[in-house]
């Protein structure tokens, strides 16, 4: 007994001497983050004291062999442990000898509570130091978010959180009998849906989290009959896991594709293979209900009521099934496209916005959210507080359920809406400053055509960096009639998405000569006004909530700019620009037709760009104007009839009271007043504080000098 209580003080010391060293070679001052990082060290000393002091006492109290075999292999591990990462710097291989022993021996001392010990003071220290060790993590945790030393990187659980339960899971199958051995394996795997919840932020993780919380506590603490647990000992291996996900919650400023990456990025086959075991999940989750309705008075009564309520459930998961293979589909397309461009995982999220992957999900947000709430009825219905196994399940079910809640909620608030555009550039031998035609010299007229294929260029170039759908890019050297311009406008103005709805936004391109009015002139004299444009646009959008977008490269931009700031109940916006005039500068090349089109896509291209709008005396001055409702433009959301459409293209017939139930319910706008007051405030803040740059939200800005 000497010698191991010898050998545990000498690997103690020997640990912290080891630590200290490593400390100083990293930094030869004590600065704040080493500091910091000291908190870290000593938490897992205390852990590792507590642990073997714990099961000291247990081996002192029983006389079990095994145990003092487990203590002695452990000690042997940690200083193994020790020793790779300390004088081998293989940080790696030490982790993965450590974590797993650290849940398997806090799974020991959670189950091994004996009645024996009762007023021992090593076990009772052992609490202690356990406490102490969740306090100095929680803290050291804490303090390094705080200081910002923290590299997130996107990953569901991290190796220590999956070696620790996998640790605490071999513990739980040696000492707990069997029935209670699956309820523990269930909960702990629902424990790590937990955290995956919390890393993710969806939206009801943290719901989630207190919901397991209590009726984890309920389970183990409030059933004697099942097995004795060790409080202090659960506490600290529940707070060690549950508290690096927790902060990240209010921490980590990875976006949501950032987040979801190893989802998002998996191949297409092993996405829909990780589907098999969910769904065994599901369908071990009713049969379970159903056993213990059994169980319920009045029997005429409770089974009729459970048939319908499973008639319910049902149908939700139906509907689940199908969105969640419908989106695995639609991110298959957007991941082939994504590999095709050599974009990797930068440019998924743009990808995803121009397949309408926002729209889907929104739709699919609300028929998810049912499926919660189908899940939550039939266990209260059934709900019975003997049932350990049931209510270890529910608990897996609820955070799986919210992760694909959350990830469409998250994807539908973030992704871009689905744009469309259409770019005209008519170049012509003639301007008329005064009025009269006047027939241009050959080499101006080569500049000029140069200067628009340049123009064409640039513009493909802004509708393949936003990946935005090109409905043409049109380019004549004779001219364009008003006939043929406005019927290829209407047919651009009428274009839809593959699944249906219009587009989020639609973006005109026009360089070419124009009149001091603003209007364009067109082959044989015709002229194309804003207000003709903006009927057409009435009449093809009806009661869409899409916006229109003019980027205008023409010498009389100004008067659309100012005319679309009247417009009312449209969302629409004019880019224009102002070449400076030989007479007011001087210049020793005077800006022409091309020169803003440009910088302007160049700014909107290169988050590196050099142009820098705001600069006193520019050659090309940017202009914009929107329209008075402008800032009440929100992205496309999915109206009674795009739902219909998306419930005959994904679901069976059956699903479609549901599916309503849904849209009627998604409606509801509870909030109405705080809206309006909010959307009066955004739209007296753009009209008479309008921004030099403002985002569209589709990727590119607009902007004025």
């Amino acid at each position: 007994m000497e010698k191991l209580c010898r050998f545990l003080r000498y690997s103690a010391c020997h640990c912290l001497h080891a630590a200290m060293t490593r400390l100083d070679e990293v930094n030869g001052d004590v600065s704040m983050w080493s500091s910091v990082r000291l908190l870290g060290y000593l938490s897992g000393l205390n852990l590792l004291v507590a642990l073997c002091l714990g099961l000291y006492a247990r081996w002192e109290r029983t006389a079990e062999t095994i145990l003092l075999v487990i203590f002695i292999l452990a000690l042997l591990v940690f200083g193994i442990a020790s020793i790779v990462h300390y004088y081998f710097s293989m940080e790696r291989i030490s982790l993965i000898l450590l974590h797993p022993w650290f849940g398997f021996l806090q799974g020991l001392l959670c189950f091994l509570n004996s009645p024996l010990l009762e007023g021992d003071l090593k076990d009772r220290v052992a609490n202690y130091l356990l406490v102490t060790s969740l306090v100095l993590r929680s803290l050291w945790a804490l303090l390094d978010r705080l200081l910002g030393c923290t590299r997130y990187r996107p990953a569901f659980l991290t190796s220590a959180e999956r070696l620790e339960l996998v640790g605490f899971a071999v513990a739980s199958t040696m000492l707990l009998p069997r029935g209670s051995t699956i309820s523990v394996m269930v909960l702990l795997l629902a424990l790590a849906a937990v955290m995956i919840a919390l890393r993710m932020k969806v939206l009801l993780a943290l719901p989630s989290l207190l919901c397991f919380t209590v009726i984890a506590a309920n389970l183990l603490f409030s059933v004697p009959q099942n097995f004795g647990v060790n409080p202090f000992a659960l506490v600290c291996f529940f707070g060690q896991l549950i508290c690096d996900p927790l902060l990240d919650v209010f921490f980590s400023g990875l976006s949501v594709t950032e987040r979801w990456e190893p989802f998002l990025m998996c191949g297409g086959l092993w996405r829909r293979l990780s589907l098999l075991p969910l769904l065994l999940v599901e369908m071990g989750f009713i049969p379970l209900a159903a056993v213990e309705i059994t169980h319920l008075k009045p029997l005429y009564l409770t089974i009729p009521g459970f048939v319908l309520c499973a008639l319910f459930w049902a149908i939700c998961h139906m509907v689940f099934f199908i969105t969640v293979w419908g989106f695995h589909t639609k991110l298959s397309d957007c991941q082939r496209v994504c590999v095709s461009q050599g974009s990797g995982g930068n440019g998924l999220d743009k990808i995803m916005a121009s397949k309408g992957v926002r729209h889907f999900c929104l739709i699919s947000e609300r028929l998810l959210f049912f499926t919660l709430v189908s899940t939550v009825a039939a266990a209260a219905f059934c709900w019975q507080v003997s049932s350990s196994i049931f209510a270890s399940v529910f608990l897996l079910v609820l955070p799986l359920e919210s992760l694909f809640h959350g990830l469409f909620h998250e994807l539908g608030s973030s992704l871009g809406g689905t744009c469309v555009g259409y770019a005209v550039v008519i170049p012509t031998n003639y301007c008329s400053p005064d009025g009269q035609p006047l027939l241009l010299p050959p080499d101006q007229v080569q500049e000029l055509n140069r200067r628009s294929t340049s123009m064409l260029t640039s513009m493909q170039r802004f509708f393949a960096h936003h990946l935005i759908e090109t409905f043409g890019c049109d380019y004549s050297t004779s001219g364009v009639t008003l006939e043929a311009l406005g019927a290829k406008v209407r047919a651009f103005l009428e274009l839809r998405t593959a699944d249906g709805p219009r587009h989020d936004t639609y973006v005109i391109f026009y360089s070419g000569h124009s009149h001091r009015s603003g209007e364009w002139a067109l082959a044989g004299g015709d002229t194309l006004r804003l207000d003709q444009i903006l009927d057409w646009w009435r009449e093809k959008n009806g009661a869409s909530c899409s916006r229109l977008i003019f980027v205008l490269d023409c010498d009389n931009s100004s008067p659309w700019v100012k005319s679309v700031r009247k417009v009312e109940g449209l969302y629409v916006a004019v880019q224009g620009a102002t070449l400076a005039r030989a007479k007011d500068v001087v210049l020793e090349d005077p800006p022409q037709l091309g020169d803003f089109t440009s910088q302007w896509v160049e700014f909107n291209c290169n988050p590196n760009s050099s142009v820098r709008w705001c600069e006193r005396g520019r050659a090309v001055s940017a202009v914009y104007g929107v329209s008075k409702h402008w800032s009440d433009y929100t992205l496309h959301l999915p109206t009674g009839s795009d739902v219909t459409n998306h419930w005959r293209t994904y679901f069976p017939r059956m699903t479609y009271p549901v599916v309503q139930l849904a849209l009627w319910c998604g409606g509801l706008n509870l909030l109405w007043l705080c809206s309006a007051c909010l959307q009066c405030v955004k739209r007296v803040k753009l009209n008479w504080f309008p921004p030099a740059v403002l985002d569209t939200g589709q990727g590119f800005k607009l902007v004025r000098s």
